[in-house]
């Protein structure tokens, strides 16, 4: 009695199966997110591309090979707006340019503001010399253990190698001012 009632559900099972088959076969592949027709080549140098433009005696030239079985994400590069003022600019000639006074006032208070900046680095260079005496610092109470006197005195000595750069830097950004 048991299998009588199997019987009549077992095609009914496969029918959906069978149904449910068909569907996904008649499914284009352009659904799917892929061309099948055109083969996707990995072509080296730097930057890496991956194309599916290629001609098979152009991936074969540039030494590129088939992508088979991965998926390929194609994220579209963002296209460069063209500045707002752009047009306007073009249709006022001089427009865009600043009055001489005022790029006058704009470097001197650029020159003040570096003055002002590489005097304080200037400073604090003096200082960090001081404390760094030569390359014996004095110990302080919480370096018994020698290595971390060494340690300081590395971080001392990185720390005047930065700032003197700094300082060269801000001379040369200070030339550019005067020129």
């Amino acid at each position: 009695m048991a299998e009588a009632t199997l019987q009549p559900r077992r095609p009914a099972a496969w029918q959906a199966l069978a149904t449910a088959a068909a569907l996904c076969a008649a499914v284009p592949p352009a659904a799917h997110g892929q061309d099948t027709a055109r083969p996707v080549y990995r072509c080296p140098g730097p930057p890496v591309l991956y194309t599916d433009t290629l001609s098979v005696q152009e991936a074969r030239d540039r030494g590129c090979r088939t992508i088979e079985g991965a998926p390929v994400t194609i994220v579209q590069a963002p296209r460069p707006r063209a500045p707002a003022s752009a047009p306007a600019a073009a249709a006022r000639p001089g427009e865009g340019k600043v009055d001489p006074a005022a790029q006058r006032t704009r470097d001197s208070d650029a020159r003040r503001i570096l003055g002002d900046e590489l005097q304080r680095e200037e400073q604090r260079l003096a200082e960090l010399r001081k404390e760094f005496n030569n390359g014996e610092p004095e110990r302080r109470g919480d370096e018994r253990n020698y290595q971390r006197y060494i340690d300081r005195v590395a971080e001392m000595r990185a720390a005047l190698a930065r700032k003197e750069a700094d300082i060269a830097a801000l001379r040369r950004e200070m030339a550019k001012l005067q020129q």
